[in-house]
């Protein structure tokens, strides 16, 4: 038996996508509640999330090599998004400070944008369900060359 198809690693895939699914409903739910949709930039973790669950139904229907690629290349796009997010609320913030603070500079304006007033770590959420995305898909059997069957998730 491939260990990739052991009752243990299917277990483990089922319990990261049950998570990857809290986490993504929960933070859409959150950006809501926040009307993080003023701008396009704003809109794109919202999109992505949205996309993600309809690739996750197309998982659903098939459970194919193709789909899970796709799945791949949208948890990628979750943690560029995540490191995009987290630079444009750091810049947001550090223009912030300034217009406050124009003498403000080195590390006190570092310091200061970080704990600004947009969370310059929260599109780290971003990052860390992109890479729990793609922790789902290590080594999963419909990414094998070999005629496998393709069913290694619950």
């Amino acid at each position: 038996m491939n260990p990739a198809d052991s009752p243990t690693i299917k277990a483990l895939r089922g319990f990261l996508l049950i998570v990857l699914l809290i986490g993504i409903v929960g933070t859409g739910a959150e950006l809501l509640l926040q009307e993080h949709f003023e701008d396009f930039w704003q809109w794109v973790p919202l999109i992505l999330m949205g996309l993600s669950l309809i690739v996750l139904g197309w998982r659903v229907v098939d459970r194919g090599r193709v789909s899970l690629r796709v799945f791949q290349g949208t948890m990628l796009l979750f943690v560029v998004s995540g490191f995009v997010g987290m630079w444009m609320h750091y810049q947001g913030n550090v223009e912030f400070e300034r217009e406050m603070y124009p003498t403000m500079k080195g590390f006190e304006l570092f310091w200061e944008s970080l704990k600004g007033a947009t969370p310059a770590l929260a599109p780290g959420t971003m990052i860390q369900l992109g890479l729990l995305g793609l922790a789902f898909t290590y080594r999963h059997p419909a990414l094998s060359n070999k005629k496998t069957n393709t069913d290694g998730e619950p």
